[in-house]
């Protein structure tokens, strides 16, 4: 009796302990070892959260929900407006946006609309392991969005590059579903260069506003220098490793499935979550906007952390009643434009003093955070994980100009290891606080540390940034354009699997030669196209 007594007591004791665990946990410390993030590298995030809610505005001449202080856009720098009518379902709505004032040419995608068949079509065409590209695994959906996108708009966006005199930045910006499009758009877009005129890496950027979990752990750490998402305080979806099948069947009752969703994370170990190639992450480097501190009431002025997480990327949801508010759009504008005001506040208070630390060693600080991110993959055997020096190596190798991107045929121009430094002059009396240069050089220390950590922690297909550099020394063979269907998926993995090569890349000449046949025209077809209309 005594025996059974003890056993129940240890067992309550034990319960009692994980809720305190779980109920007590909050977004704040998810991100509490981070450093702060600077005034210069936070400035777009706001600015740019107007520019995708002005995608919901039929009219910028006279908006209707204008956001506190309004857009500050100027309507006659829209240069294209695409709807849902234009798109056939096969994206969401977004808009093109030539900022001549920041020497920016933005794409910014709306989020999802609650109300559109089509969105859910694209969240829901995915299953895990569904599609692989680039090495590791990403949304099926989603990336068949971004080529339709890039196909799209390719040459209005290398016309307008080349026009500004090859020297604005490319600026992809989405929100939720429109974050997961943006984001894998920037890959292709990066390892696809001559699509838009032969626009350089360190001028392509993307901010992915609440983003979905797009890609895998190896794909997300390897471009954390050009992607950076968003976050506010306890937002669920970069949380939610889930299909967002389930998550939106649910819709209607997601306290519940969160809370169930908790419960069954609790008994994966961390390890078997890092090293499953399949699952998703929230992609690239991680800004994390903090507002509300533990058994505190209201909100805090806002803080803005930074960091390539490897092995505590997001992995904890958050049982808190702001789970879905801190998702919003409208307030994650609201908040980023209070943070931004207030490290603005911080940076200028120094300004008549001399600077403690350079904007150069910050530089060379983001520079070793994703350096050390992704040795962290590779130390944690993370799938498809490659280490920096390999990275490096594999950008050295010469790359053939690429036809029209396809849904298909997108896997094999690695990235290149072109990240230049994006110091900008400062007209100031005195210097500032923290330098630019310094910064940059500190990202990138930041970007490859957390390659080198994806790679020690065997993260599968983590690929060390020296294996990276070697492998996209190979030559690329230039591919055609390719027509295809959304329901072609089954003959894909087929295909795919037998045309894997011993690295995890695929060989696209024997996916096209298995799939498509080609016509009169010379274009390529499906086979089950060419058999007739379904």
């Amino acid at each position: 009796m005594s025996v059974a007594c003890g056993i129940e007591c240890v067992l309550v004791v034990g319960c009692i302990r994980w809720a305190w665990k779980r109920c007590t946990y909050i977004g704040n410390n998810d991100s509490a070892t981070w450093p702060s993030a600077t005034c210069e590298e936070f400035e777009p995030v706001p600015r740019l959260c107007r520019t995708i809610l002005a995608v919901y505005e039929p009219n910028l001449y006279k908006p209707k929900f204008p956001p506190p202080g309004g857009y500050r856009l100027n309507p006659d720098w829209v240069v294209k407006r695409v709807t849902y009518e234009q798109t056939s379902g096969q994206a969401p709505p977004y808009l093109i946006y030539c900022d001549h004032e920041h020497q920016e040419i933005v794409l910014a995608i709306r989020g999802l609309n609650l109300l559109s068949e089509s969105d859910y079509k694209v969240l829901l065409d995915n299953r895990l392991g569904k599609q692989m590209f680039d090495g590791g695994y990403v949304h099926h959906g989603l990336l068949k969005s971004a080529i339709w996108v890039l196909n799209n708009e390719a040459e209005t966006l290398s016309k307008l590059w080349i026009d500004n005199g090859r020297s604005y930045k490319m600026i992809f910006a989405g929100h939720s579903l429109g974050s997961g499009v943006a984001s894998l758009l920037t890959i292709i877009v990066v390892n696809h260069k001559d699509r838009l005129g032969g626009v350089p890496r360190n001028l392509v950027r993307c901010y992915a506003v609440a983003p979905a979990r797009c890609m895998s752990l190896n794909l997300a750490v390897k471009y954390a220098d050009v992607i950076h998402s968003v976050i506010l305080q306890d937002d669920f979806l970069p949380r939610t490793a889930t299909p967002l099948e389930d998550i939106f069947k649910s819709i209607f009752c997601l306290p519940c499935l969160i809370f169930l969703i908790c419960l069954r994370d609790t008994f994966i170990p961390d390890g078997r979550k890092l090293r499953d190639p399949r699952r998703l992450y929230a992609p690239g480097r991680m800004y994390h906007i903090v507002e509300r501190r533990f058994c505190r009431c209201g909100r805090y002025p806002p803080d803005v952390r930074t960091a390539i997480p490897v092995d505590g990327r997001f992995e904890q949801i958050v049982l808190s009643c702001n789970s879905l508010s801190d998702h919003g759009i409208m307030w994650i504008e609201k908040e980023s434009e209070k943070a931004f005001a207030r490290l603005k506040e911080a940076s200028a208070e120094t300004t008549t003093s001399p600077p403690k630390v350079q904007k150069i060693e910050r530089l060379k600080t983001l520079e070793k955070e994703h350096k050390d991110a992704i040795e962290r993959a590779v130390s944690l055997n993370i799938p498809h994980a490659v280490g920096v020096g390999e990275e490096e190596s594999s950008t050295q190798k010469e790359e053939e100009p690429m036809e029209d991107i396809t849904f298909e045929a997108s896997q094999k121009h690695d990235e290149e290891a072109s990240t230049s430094k994006e110091a900008s002059a400062e007209t100031t009396t005195s210097p500032p606080k923290v330098q630019k240069i310094e910064r940059l050089k500190t990202l990138e220390k930041e970007h490859k540390d957390a390659i080198e950590r994806a790679v020690s922690l065997n993260i599968p297909h983590a690929v060390g940034v020296g294996e990276e550099e070697s492998s996209t020394q190979k030559e690329e063979e230039p591919m055609e354009d390719i027509t295809f269907e959304a329901s072609q998926k089954h003959d894909e993995e087929a295909s795919t699997s037998e045309a894997q090569g011993s690295d995890g890349r695929t060989n696209w000449r024997k996916v096209v030669e298995k799939l498509f046949i080609r016509d009169e025209s010379g274009k390529l077809l499906l086979k089950r196209e060419s058999t007739g209309p379904e």
